[in-house]
């Protein structure tokens, strides 16, 4: 079988907040064919299918949804590390 998914990263660079990257990534066996990077504000395609949904999802509501996504995502989780981080030690 053939498989899907979709992998959404933050990439903690410094300990400034607004040097978190926001990643996420649609995979079809095992080869990345789309990304949004928040650190280039839209959608990427590497291959023929993500180079065209690329297209269609950055001129869509999709782009401004997944830029809020950083702010949502990475900065709610950072927190929640950190705190947790600092009871444990």
């Amino acid at each position: 079988g053939f498989r899907f998914y979709v992998v959404t990263d933050c990439e903690f660079n410094s300990s400034k907040l607004n040097d978190i990257e926001y990643i996420y990534s649609h995979y079809y066996n095992k080869l990345e064919y789309i990304r949004f990077s928040s650190s280039v504000g839209k959608y990427v395609g590497y291959t023929e299918h993500g180079i065209k949904n690329a297209e269609r999802w950055n001129n869509g509501p999709e782009v401004i949804a997944r830029r809020a996504q950083k702010e949502r995502y990475c900065f709610y989780n950072v927190g929640v590390d950190v705190e947790a981080a600092l009871t444990k030690s």
